[in-house]
């Protein structure tokens, strides 16, 4: 018993869960309907609807012998059930509501008492298994997923009418010698339609579907599309003998991808009821599949359930990439917010800890000059040891300004050619100046001419000096740097190679993080672990690379690429 249905706005507009145990990912469905289908009076209005459309299937889409190829009074009944579950005392009444217009139905559409009483007894088996089955396997009824649309489909409206077939078809077979195959199958594919394609329609009218078509703009554009639609369609399936359904599946891709599950599923009403009813009237290029009406029926439904109905997974994967994308834009816009804030109290420390550092440093000075009185050994040893220390934190507040000016883009550049044998050159004998290199072997190799990058000429030594540093610091061991310099396919690339411990796979992944000395915050190695990622930002408004390659046990070599000049 199955039958088309019109695009019915009436359909409920309650949540499908309680508001006190709402899940957070069950869709919200809108209220604008609300006037008519709230409680109490939605069961009594989907009774009086069920009961019209029960009616007009057996009047108009009976296709082997008393089943209808169509039937959309499953679909609306489950639909506003599963939209409007309010308990145990509610499924009953609901329950019974349904019994009574699927019944009237029977008998005013002139079946006998007998046949009208299996028949309503098969489709309240079919409506009670569909319910029961979605809220078992797709109990969010989110149909904006691939997972919910293919859990509902499969058990509502594939799974469900099965049962109702059987018995059916075995009633059929038993008191009119039908055929029981026949039977079956327009029963199954006719009632399974009808759940996929009313059901999704009610379950899609969400706030966030019904949001898409406020703008009059994406209004008018959703009526082109449907009227081209339905032209379509009726040409297709009223007009013409050849088979052309493939003509409809670029308009239904098209209407996913503009207005997502709703817009599938209200053009899957008007694809299922030309194509169906367009056989029921004897046009169409179904009729070619012989003269048996069920045989025509049964090629136009599997054209709509196999040929179309996955379109509505494809808008369902749509949506579900666009919530993700949703959840990444927003994510993002969190993430800067908090690097924002943090740039902000990196700076606003760092500023804080200038200023008196400064007095700190003079005053020791001028203690370890004698100004401030005679000082003994013991008092100029501290005093020197103050001055280092406040000079350390001074290094630390210059970076910590420098890596949030870089962070918050506040950091210029100005990018011009520069000389970068002559950068290296000039690292290699800053470097050698500090205490910690005197026993190491610095060595600048270039390899080829016209090494010239397009840099700032500033950072890019600042960049190299920090890498030196690093090097000597932490690499020193094997008593040799090596400064190298090339050509690259379209740059030139810096290397600083030292011969210490090597850096684990593992290590590397972590090493342009800021604040991180991969677990040497206590040795005696001095550094705050700014210096790297810095260095990353700097080269990267350059327009640059950097990047590290090395072995445990064999050096590290960290390399900077930047465009040729």
């Amino acid at each position: 018993m199955t039958m088309s249905r019109v695009l019915d706005t009436a359909t409920p507009a309650a949540d499908p869960v309680p508001a006190a145990k709402a899940r957070p990912d069950a869709p919200v469905y809108v209220n604008s309907a609300a006037a008519l289908f709230r409680e109490p009076l939605a069961p009594i209005f989907t009774a009086v609807a069920v009961m019209a459309l029960v009616v007009l299937a057996l009047q108009f889409a009976r296709s082997a012998g008393l089943v209808a190829a169509l039937w959309g009074a499953g679909g609306l009944a489950v639909a506003v059930w599963l939209r409007n579950a309010r308990g145990p005392a509610y499924d009953i009444c609901f329950g019974a509501l349904l019994v009574v217009g699927i019944g009237a139905g029977e008998l005013m559409a002139g079946n006998s008492y007998m046949l009208s009483a299996v028949f309503t007894v098969a489709n309240m088996l079919e409506i009670v298994l569909a319910v029961a089955l979605a809220r078992r396997f797709a109990p969010t009824l989110n149909l904006a997923t691939v997972d919910g649309a293919s859990r509902f489909l499969l058990s509502a409206a594939v799974v469900a009418p099965i049962p109702a077939a059987l018995v059916a078809a075995g009633y059929l077979y038993a008191t009119e010698g039908a055929s029981v195959l026949d039977s079956f199958q327009t029963w199954w594919f006719g009632h399974a339609l009808g759940i996929a394609v009313i059901s999704t329609f009610g379950l899609s009218l969400t706030r966030r579907h019904m949001a898409m078509l406020r703008s009059p703009a994406r209004m008018i554009e959703a009526v082109i599309l449907l009227g081209i639609l339905i032209a379509t369609c009726v040409v297709v399936f009223f007009q013409s003998s050849v088979q052309l359904s493939f003509v409809v599946i670029p308009l239904l891709i098209l209407v996913a991808a503009r207005f997502r599950v709703l817009g599938v599923a209200t053009a899957l009403i008007i694809v299922t009821l030309t194509a169906v009813g367009g056989t029921m009237l004897g046009r169409g290029p179904f009729i070619s599949a012989g003269p048996d009406l069920a045989d025509q029926a049964l090629l136009a439904q599997l054209t709509v359930l196999l040929g179309c109905m996955p379109i509505l997974l494809v808008a369902s994967l749509l949506e579900e990439r666009d919530r993700l994308s949703d959840r990444a834009k927003a994510g993002q816009a969190r993430a800067e917010r908090a690097s924002e804030a943090k740039s902000r109290l990196l700076a606003n420390v760092a500023h804080e800890i200038k200023s008196p550092v400064g007095g700190v440093i003079g005053i020791g000075e001028l203690w370890k000059a004698g100004q401030l009185g005679p000082i003994n050994t013991t008092q100029s040893e501290m005093a020197e040891m103050l001055v280092k220390t406040a000079r350390q934190v001074e290094a630390l507040a210059h970076d910590l300004l420098d890596v949030a000016r870089a962070e918050s883009g506040a950091v210029k550049v100005e990018l011009r050619p520069t000389d970068v044998p002559g950068v290296l050159e000039d690292v290699k004998c800053a470097t050698a100046l500090r205490p910690e290199a005197q026993s190491i072997r610095l060595q600048v190799i270039t390899e080829g001419d016209g090494l010239i990058a397009l840099a700032d000429s500033q950072r890019l030594t600042q960049v190299i000096a920090n890498l030196a540093s690093n090097a000597v610091k932490y690499g020193g061991s094997g008593g040799l740097v090596i400064f190298r310099a090339s050509k690259i396919y379209d740059g030139v690339r810096i290397e600083v190679i030292d011969s210490g411990p090597g850096l684990s796979p593992d290590k590397q992944s972590q090493l342009f993080e800021p604040f991180n000395r991969l677990g040497l915050e206590r040795s005696a190695v001095e550094g705050h672990g700014i210096g790297l990622a810095l260095a990353k930002r700097l080269v990267e408004l350059q327009g640059g690379s950097i990047g590290v390659t090395s072995t445990a046990g064999e050096g590290a070599t960290f390399w900077v690429e930047l465009p040729a000049a």
